[in-house]
């Protein structure tokens, strides 16, 4: 009967696996570093990337102020550059309309005809001065005459310019106005 009876055991005996499983306090406290130690790593990076963020935001904000000036200035520049080319226009016209007082103050004939003829010199300088050119009337061209009158006749070239009612100027390759002609054939 002795076999019968048989001690009982108070404690169970724990499976070899299950015990590995089970940490210890060791084993606890790396964990735990390991894991504060990649919290302190993630702090730092967010803080660089923070940093990084913020002088990215930075640098945006100065090139907005910096393209916002640079479009003011333009259009002030744009807005100058206009009232100096219509006040140098201006000025290049003035001395003719101090030659037509002057003819007009002329109690002569000859003296107003000289003072015309002035007044022409000094506009044709005016224009040259602004690179303004007359058009040459020498055979028809559509880009650069207007034929208003068309004639036969068979002396005369094909395309040929027989009179000129209205000259013709362009600044480069720019008409500002077209020569108005008479057109041959």
């Amino acid at each position: 009967m002795d076999e019968q009876k048989k001690p009982q055991e108070t404690e169970t005996e724990i499976p070899a696996t299950e015990k590995e499983k089970k940490p210890t306090a060791s084993a606890d406290k790396k964990k735990l570093k390991k894991l504060e130690g990649q919290v302190a790593e993630l702090e730092k990076q967010l803080e660089e990337a923070k940093a990084e963020a913020e002088a990215a935001n930075d640098k945006y904000m100065r090139m907005m102020a910096e393209y916002d000036n640079f479009r003011k200035r333009s259009a002030k520049e744009k807005e100058g550059v206009y009232a100096d080319a219509y006040a140098d226009c201006i000025a290049n016209i003035l001395p003719i309309l101090d030659n037509l007082e002057r003819a007009a103050a002329f109690d002569q004939l000859e003296g107003l005809k000289k003072g015309l003829e002035m007044t022409a010199k000094a506009f044709g300088d005016a224009l040259e001065k602004m690179g303004i050119t007359e058009i040459e009337t020498k055979s028809f061209d559509p880009n650069l005459h207007n034929a208003v009158m068309h004639v036969e006749d068979e002396s005369l070239g094909d395309s040929e310019i027989v009179e000129v009612f209205q000259k013709g100027y362009c600044k480069g390759e720019k008409v500002i106005r077209y020569a108005m002609v008479k057109v041959a054939n």
